[in-house]
């Protein structure tokens, strides 16, 4: 009979930012062993947006690990340090780190850890009430025994209804520079949807439209083109206080608001709109360039013809209430990422708690699990922790209150209270 495996004390499963800075907190932490398993053959961070000059929306700070230990030696101001390029970042004088920088620093960190193991795609998860532990079972028939879980699997690329077995080679956003060159092939490009990527998707577009000479089309449901609200006090919505706030509030008030804030975390960078403008007056300087912006527009369905090679989109501009269609050839869908439960976590279904609406019922501790100490989550809680959830910048608060309750005492000191405003009566 084969020897099961000594128990970690956690298994993170899935390694995107947050589950990676968990792990460079933990490992000075002798009295945690943890182990973080990946599918992936290395970090790999949202690799198909990296466009040139393409930068974060959270300052450098909002690494890894500064906001929970600003002398832990993964620092992103310490990977500059040793990449040599911390006084070219300093003249630099931008607190946002470009996109492929952060990227790097992330592969920089997971390199110094003994904790991760990259390459094993976990298969099942399974709880035994007799030694009251999880074990983990990888494609490669390793198995993995411990107390606790940490998903950080992410949220996968969000297909619309509208889109659901459409053919072709359309592409979603998080594939765009793999099919950049075939799409430039086109005679015409329409892209959906109305976030940052899709801005930057557009403006990259935009600046090769005379090289290539598409149509090119913007396509978005919002009525507008929403700037991301940056102002200081909105940033206080980023604060224990108004999680502890959001979190109290019934459910049905999380689900409304959750509506509400999008713009608060999916707008796009101000300078990012303006030059935009700017690119659109050059473009137009000798005549109409050969671009359209459509607002207020949803699409209600899309078919795709094979013989001829173009998709035809249905359209409804709803503040008019009229229906009107556009054909093209490519066709990108800018379109976002949606949390979906790992099926891995099938056979552990009756341990984790789901609200009315069938999604996790986060806890204020960030555990989704009915004895409230078991299965952590990392992100995929705006319906519980608000605009907090994908923060970046709040990754670091969230491992550190996460190791606090792996523990039972406080390592790394969570802030209480930041926030001049008072959010409840």
């Amino acid at each position: 009979m084969t020897a099961l495996p000594e128990p970690h004390d956690f298994i993170g499963i899935g390694l995107g930012p947050f589950n990676l800075g968990l792990a460079c907190l933990t490992e000075p932490i002798d009295e945690l062993n943890g182990v973080f398993l990946e599918s992936k053959p290395d970090f790999e961070w949202h690799a198909g947006m990296f466009l040139e000059g393409a930068h974060l929306q959270t300052p450098f700070m909002s690494d890894l690990v500064t906001m929970a230990d600003p002398t832990s030696p993964y620092s992103f101001l310490n990977y500059l340090k040793e990449r040599g390029r911390l006084y070219s970042f300093y003249i630099r004088e931008n607190f946002y780190p470009l996109r492929t920088e952060y990227n790097d620093y992330c592969r920089w960190a997971a390199a110094k850890l003994s904790s991760i193991r990259f390459g094993e795609t976990v298969e099942t998860v399974t709880y035994d009430e007799g030694s009251e532990l999880y074990t983990v079972r990888t494609a490669s028939g390793e198995l993995f025994r411990s107390r606790h879980l940490v998903l950080g699997t992410g949220t996968p690329p969000h297909i619309p209804d509208a889109c659901q077995g459409l053919g072709g080679d359309f592409l979603h956003n998080s594939r765009y520079l793999a099919g950049k060159a075939e799409l430039q092939k086109k005679k015409s490009i329409t892209l959906v949807g109305s976030g940052q990527s899709a801005a930057e998707i557009y403006y990259d577009l935009l600046s090769e439209i005379d090289t290539y000479g598409y149509r090119l089309t913007w396509v978005t449901r919002s009525p507008r083109f929403f700037p991301l609200e940056y102002t200081k006090l909105t940033l206080e919505m980023t604060s224990p206080e108004y999680i502890d706030y959001f979190h109290a509030l019934p459910e049905e008030t999380r689900y409304r608001l959750e509506t509400g804030q999008k713009g608060l975390f999916k707008g796009i960078d101000g300078e990012l709109i303006d030059a935009i403008f700017d690119l659109l007056y050059q473009k137009n300087l000798s005549g109409p360039a050969p671009t359209r912006l459509l607002t207020n527009s949803a699409l209600v369905s899309a078919r795709y013809d094979e013989e001829g090679g173009a998709y035809s989109l249905a359209l409804r501009q709803e503040e008019q209430g009229k229906d009107y269609s556009l054909t093209t050839e490519g066709l990108i869908l800018a379109t976002g990422y949606r949390y979906e439960a790992p099926a891995f976590l099938a056979p552990i279904t009756g341990r984790l708690r789901h609200d009315s609406r069938g999604r996790f019922d986060v806890a204020r501790n960030y555990s989704i699990d009915t004895t409230g100490r078991g299965v952590f989550l990392q992100n995929a809680s705006v319906h519980t922790h608000s605009i907090t959830s994908p923060d970046l910048g709040m990754g670091a608060y969230r491992n550190a209150y996460i190791i606090g309750e792996l523990l039972d005492r406080e390592v790394y000191p969570v802030e209480k209270s930041i926030a001049f405003q008072e959010f409840a009566v």
